[in-house]
């Protein structure tokens, strides 16, 4: 996965700027549901593209629609390129989906000269879990093509299929904007998931503008494995849950060590704080 900075930032921005900016330029409803403007249906489609079949250039996502029509693949490309970089011409300027963060650049293909490739950003992936109403079969495609981006989600996505079930699909909250990271989480379990999830806001607060995507991906995977910590029903046991995340963990060392290091980090954040916070009684 590239380590570049990229065009987005923390999961706060893409909570309070990022989705709700794609939701007004591009629809904050699928297409699928009811109909809507021209311009969003088209990027929702193109978007739909990338998700189901992982980086493509322009003429390869056109490719998709019409095979080898080669009238029709020329231009669909031609739209394709638009919605990506906008439109800057006659003196107006309208975003495209690059400008917005839900697209990034993979690298540059040769086949038929040298053509940006392009996949769906972090921010990419979690608007389309949020708005185009994709069955868990195509994010099950989506988790399939986008592996490395998001490597200990959805490079594990069958195994933690295996162990928990549709629970995966719990990432949905996060692509909605709902990080739990409120005071009222602390009643939902007996776990400290308001403390990690605080930790983690705390983290990446320096990025809110910028980050790399592979911080990105792991405040993610951080949001995603403390999620499981909260029961999925009112009704079921924290035990329960606890449970299914020791068990993820136990079948996957490399898992493990990578999640506990985000705990010990909480661990030694608070016990800093509590040290500094004893030193009142000197005053």
């Amino acid at each position: 996965m590239p380590s570049s900075v990229s065009p987005f930032g923390n999961l706060y921005a893409y909570k309070l700027y990022t989705l709700p900016t794609a939701k007004r330029l591009f629809g904050s409803y699928s297409f699928r549901r009811k109909p809507t403007i021209k311009h969003h249906t088209n990027v929702q489609k193109m978007l739909e593209i990338l998700s189901q079949n992982g980086p493509l250039t322009t003429w390869g996502m056109a490719k998709v629609n019409f095979q080898n029509d080669v009238s029709g693949i020329r231009t669909k490309e031609k739209e394709y390129r638009r919605l990506l970089k906008g439109r800057k011409d006659r003196g107006k300027h309208s975003p495209g989906v690059l400008d917005v963060g839900l697209v990034v650049v993979e690298g540059k293909s040769y086949n038929r000269g040298p053509s940006d490739i392009y996949r769906l950003s972090l921010p990419g992936i979690l608007y389309c879990i949020e708005v185009l109403d994709l069955t868990h079969k195509e994010i099950d495609t989506m988790a399939r093509h986008h592996a490395t981006v998001l490597p200990w989600i959805f490079g594990r996505w069958e195994y933690l299929k295996s162990v928990i079930g549709n629970d995966v699909y719990r990432i949905k909250t996060l692509a909605g904007g709902t990080f739990l990271d409120n005071i009222q989480v602390t009643k939902m379990s007996k776990f400290p998931i308001f403390e990690l999830l605080t930790y983690l806001s705390i983290k990446y607060q320096e990025n809110y503008e910028y980050i790399d995507e592979k911080d990105l991906a792991d405040q993610i995977s951080c949001w995603f494995y403390t999620h499981l910590l909260i029961p999925a029903k009112p009704q079921e046991r924290s035990s329960v849950e606890n449970n299914k995340i020791k068990k993820i963990l136990s079948g996957d060392k490399d898992l493990k060590t990578w999640y506990y290091g985000f705990v010990k980090e909480a661990i030694k954040f608070y016990d800093d704080r509590f040290k500094t916070i004893k030193k009142l009684e000197k005053i």
